[in-house]
């Protein structure tokens, strides 16, 4: 209690005072995240709002000086448990170092603080007639230093990447407080080893990101959405493919499937068709002048491969209105019981029907319920279990479920995360798809750049 009140008193003569919060329910309120845990186990030390990259490095000296974590947190919303406090420690939040920093149109690249919500970055540099395509479906929310952490992705994935493909440099606050910058304001960079991408997806264990270079790319004239349904998931399946083998390449190919359809229209009516296996959300984008062709192949693609129902934007309402039933999957799954998973499992294509088809028989063998979307174009699935924490049986299910379904996928060439991360729910399992040789150079590196593992100790393995 005397060190913890010793480090309370450090930060409040380094930090602004009315910046460091240490009551109980300042405490409680920042001891997880949007992970689904059953209950609250430890409290962080402190929570702390920096505002520059100075006081993070004060921060991280102190953090150094009583050997206590430094976990960060922009909004919280990840779903694995990368922002939990399990040891205590300072929770690092980034809520007001959030500014643009600067956009240049010339070089087609913006500097932004780790703050930054994703969805306004993008209304920004929209308005200069440029696009930020990463986008996961919390984007009104999520932070990009979140999305850095996570090396987040989304619906746009399967044409344009993910996070890590747009940054190109970083300005990080090591674990002993010294600044490293992982490379150039250049698009191209072939100058010694490639640091941003160790950084990105590192979920905080590496060092702290206080600014982010990230690439831009010319906004696309026009888009609408296709959205066609299927009476089984083979179709649907066979429907992706076959739409990319005409050398059709869509913004986003996604999936629902029947529990998900009904549920989100239940949660969000947007005229979905509920009788329906499975249905795929499809954007294209481009010059106006494509739009027509593109539109045109694809239905005539997907008649091909029976889709029994296709559905056509028209305008920007009606293109509103499916991705928000779309992105609505998670918050309507929520409503079915008093608790939501969801998870990020991804395999090559060619075995995605094998993923969907097998995770649906693993929950129907375990008595659950599932609610299944994701991003089928890149291969990534989404499985939303609702649960309740409190019924120690349905609990029990849920986690040899889960372990299952994490075997299924390893065992179909699979990793166990796409664009969500491992934090502290799927540590356990990374053994099952990354070997020991590569986890052992891991646990080394974490070493070198954190020799007193304090940052975000003891997530990913």
């Amino acid at each position: 209690m005397l060190m913890k009140n010793k480090l309370i008193s450090d930060l409040k003569k380094n930090i602004p005072a009315s910046n460091v919060l240490n009551t109980l329910e300042e405490r409680y309120a920042y001891a997880q995240d949007a992970t689904n845990i059953r209950r609250i186990k430890n409290l962080p030390d402190a929570v702390v709002f920096v505002e520059n990259t100075e006081q993070v490095q004060k921060v991280v000296k102190l953090a150094n000086k009583y050997k206590v974590p430094v976990i960060c947190r922009g909004a919280g919303t990840n779903v694995v448990g990368a922002c939990v406090v399990e040891h205590g420690g300072i929770i690092l939040n980034f809520s007001k170092m959030n500014k643009i920093l600067s956009i240049s149109k010339e070089n087609m690249t913006v500097v932004v603080e780790p703050g930054v919500v994703l969805g306004c970055l993008q209304k920004e540099v929209e308005k200069l007639g440029l696009f930020y395509p990463p986008d996961p479906s919390n984007l009104a929310v999520s932070t990009i230093g979140g999305s850095i952490a996570q090396a987040s992705g989304g619906a746009k994935s399967f044409k344009y990447g993910t996070t890590k493909d747009y940054v190109i440099d970083l300005k990080v606050v090591m674990a002993d407080g010294q600044i490293l910058k992982t490379g150039s304001g250049t698009i191209k960079n072939a100058t010694g080893y490639n640091l941003n991408t160790l950084f990105v997806g590192s979920e905080g264990t590496l060092g702290i990101v206080v600014e982010a270079t990230l690439k831009l790319i010319p906004k696309p004239q026009s888009k609408k959405v296709i959205m066609a349904y299927f009476d089984t998931v083979r179709e649907a399946v066979l429907a992706v493919n076959a739409i990319i083998e005409q050398r059709i390449y869509p913004a986003t190919i996604d999936f629902m499937d029947k529990n998900a359809i009904q549920t989100v229209e239940k949660f969000y009516p947007a005229n979905l068709l509920t009788d329906k296996e499975a249905a795929l959300v499809i954007e294209t984008d481009g010059f106006e002048c494509s739009m027509k062709y593109q539109e045109d192949i694809i239905t005539r693609i997907l008649n091909t491969c029976n889709a029994s129902e296709i559905q056509v934007s028209h305008n920007d309402d009606e293109y509103n209105k499916i991705w928000t039933a779309r992105r609505s999957s998670m918050g309507a799954c929520a409503k079915l019981k008093p608790n939501v998973t969801t998870d990020d499992v991804i395999v090559p294509r060619e075995n995605l029907e094998a993923l969907v088809l097998g995770i649906r028989a693993i929950c129907e063998k375990y008595s659950l319920e599932v609610c299944m979307v994701g991003h089928v174009g890149d291969g990534s699935v989404h499985p939303q279990i609702p649960i309740n924490y409190n019924d120690e049986d349905e609990y029990k299910r849920y986690k040899l479920a889960k372990a299952e379904i994490y075997d299924l996928t390893a065992k179909l060439g699979g990793i166990l995360s796409g664009e969500h991360g491992i934090g502290s729910e799927k540590r356990e399992h990374i053994h099952k798809v990354i070997n020991s040789v590569a986890l052992d150079y891991m646990r080394q590196i974490k070493k070198t750049f954190d020799p007193n593992n304090i940052l975000n100790p003891y997530k990913i393995f």
